[in-house]
């Protein structure tokens, strides 16, 4: 039997336990993190308005009506048109606040919406290129490619802090979430697509990214380290990438694309130009047609196809669709 000064201090040891809980959801230290953990917070207080009110109430009723209680017995009584509005009209004007902050906020956060400010006291220049970096997803790893910067790094992103960032993501197989919790909401990554993510971090610091779609046997070590740094500081890192002697190419790709987990940290100070675009295209292995010029090469052969239906019978029509083949015959394209 537990003694009863026990079972009274259980929840104190539940929230002392809570309190050592890394809360980086809400307290992130980008600032579109920050502005969808306000988001959240606003939302809780509005329903909280509701649901507060009604516990408080259902204890009330259940003491007021108890047995023995002799409260006022009204078995006739069916009807209150204040009653009816507070009940209808409060979660009424909640629902309605709700629309208007969830409306404003898909559009002030869209992942693809360029970013207008640092924080909440420094807007951005128009003149401010963001830095971008091209995410892939492979099996169970993360390939991050700086396309200005001309190097790459697996399981490993680095980016500096009051500078914002331009994520283009894709996947090598399967669906999977890019997932900062410090820096923005996660973005799937899917293969054949690319998503885009916008965002900026402001505070050095250690942190880690993750996948938060289930992908198969090595998912759960489908993990990387984030490091925020100064502007001065990833210069730095960039020199000291540059000087890597590896090399990521078509063929390095191939390899590490294969199924692994648990993969180190691994560099290279040198990129083959459109690899990401190879990528995304799915034409990585020599001889594979780029999805895009497929594409292409399919419109112009429909368009091509329906300007000979619209030609007169007599038309030699079996001319003009050997034509046709000629005109698109296939190439790859990729671009640079």
């Amino acid at each position: 039997m537990i003694p009863k000064i026990v079972r009274r201090g259980l929840p104190l040891l539940l929230i002392a336990a809570l309190s050592g809980c890394n809360t980086v959801v809400m307290n992130p230290t980008g600032d579109i993190a920050k502005q969808q953990a306000d988001l959240i917070s606003i939302s809780v207080w509005l329903m909280l308005l509701i649901i507060i009110p009604v516990m408080i109430l259902t204890v009330l009723f259940a003491w007021r009506y108890r047995s023995g209680a002799n409260a006022k017995y009204e078995p006739d009584w069916d009807h209150s048109t204040k009653l009816e509005l507070i009940i209808w009209g409060a979660p009424l004007l909640i629902i309605i606040v709700l629309g208007v902050i969830t409306w404003v906020s898909t559009h002030k956060l869209d992942p693809y919406r360029p970013l207008d400010r640092i924080d909440a006291n420094r807007p951005i220049a128009a003149s401010v290129k963001p830095l971008e970096v091209q995410v892939v997803a492979l099996d169970w790893k993360w390939l991050f490619i700086y396309p200005e910067q001309g190097i790459a790094s697996v399981n490993h992103l680095v980016t500096p802090i009051d500078v914002p960032v331009r994520f283009k993501i894709t996947s090598s197989t399967v669906m999977n979430t890019f997932y900062i919790p410090t820096l923005a909401g996660m973005i799937y990554a899917m293969p054949g697509m690319e998503t885009e993510l916008n965002a900026v971090l402001n505070k050095t610091g250690n942190y880690q990214g993750l996948s938060a779609n289930f992908s198969g046997d090595g998912f759960s070590h489908m993990k990387f380290a984030y490091k925020g740094v100064t502007a001065g500081e990833f210069d730095s890192w960039v020199a000291e990438m540059k000087n890597n002697p590896g090399t990521l190419d078509r063929a390095d790709y191939l390899v590490l694309e294969k199924p692994s987990a648990k993969e180190p940290v691994r560099h290279y100070g040198q990129v083959e130009p459109a690899l990401f675009n190879r990528i995304l295209n799915r034409c990585v292995s020599e001889g594979t047609m780029c999805m895009n010029q497929q594409m292409h090469d399919d419109h112009k052969r429909n368009q091509m196809a329906a300007a000979i239906r619209q030609l007169p019978k007599d038309a030699n029509k079996s001319l003009l669709a050997e034509a046709i083949e000629m005109c698109v015959a296939p190439f790859n394209t990729v671009k640079k």
